[in-house]
């Protein structure tokens, strides 16, 4: 285990998980992560993440059993951190919309530009079950592949990102993603309407310009509990 662990990161754990709470994309179940090393992990308290105060992450290792009062389903972290190298930060989330259209087998197409992101569409893991066994923990980040989330059935979805201001980043632009999906389709058009070209869509997944870090402010924005705004890791 690494011996010391930055003052900073266990800061930005705590940041967002609150500001995930904040935004609704989570309630009494959620956890969010951020990669120390290569072998290890720093994991949000097991608690109600919009209650989480002062409380430490927990140091995970990559491989191995997880350490006591870690939430179970903390096993697809590990499996994901195995699996991709490029990821720094994961959020595991239970935002209302995208969790409406998966209990259809849906997840959202790119209609507009925080849709792009996501472009065609995330993959859907087709399974309601929690993730309580390595099994299914490394099936599922096979199913996520290179994407930048995985959206499970009646379950939520998980969201990644090079560290954990853009995982955070994209968990917002995924609801949103649903929230225009739902939208269109209870205004009575289909599933082929409204899509964005592959021109469009390259346009789109930029992030330059202070994408994430505007979000990551706007996200914090509420937070005094850690002295206000984005000034967290």
């Amino acid at each position: 285990m690494p011996a010391t662990i930055d003052p900073g990161l266990q800061m930005q754990v705590r940041m967002a998980a609150r500001g995930l709470a904040h935004a609704g994309l989570v309630h009494a179940f959620g956890h969010c992560s951020a990669r120390i090393d290569a072998r290890h992990f720093l994991v949000c308290a097991a608690m109600p993440m919009g209650l989480i105060k002062d409380e430490p992450g927990t140091v995970v290792s990559v491989d191995g059993a997880l350490p006591e009062k870690v939430l179970g389903e903390v096993r697809a972290h590990q499996a994901i951190y195995a699996a991709r190298s490029d990821v720094g930060g994961i959020c595991r989330i239970m935002p209302a919309a995208t969790m409406s259209l998966s209990t259809l087998g849906i997840t959202p197409a790119a209609r507009h530009g925080l849709g792009a992101y996501f472009a065609p569409r995330p993959p859907l893991w087709d399974d309601p079950r929690l993730l309580r066994d390595d099994a299914s923990a490394r099936n599922l980040a096979i199913a996520l592949g290179e994407a930048r989330a995985i959206v499970m059935r009646g379950n939520g979805a998980i969201t990644v990102g090079q560290d954990l201001k853009e995982a955070a980043t994209f968990a917002f632009f995924l609801e949103d993603s649903a929230r225009v999906e739902r939208d269109a389709r209870s205004m009575g058009f289909g599933p082929q309407h409204g899509l964005l070209d592959e021109d469009e869509i390259r346009a789109r997944q930029t992030l330059a310009g202070g994408v994430v870090e505007r979000m990551w402010s706007w996200l914090t924005a509420m937070d005094v509990t850690e002295g206000r705004g984005a000034s967290g890791g």
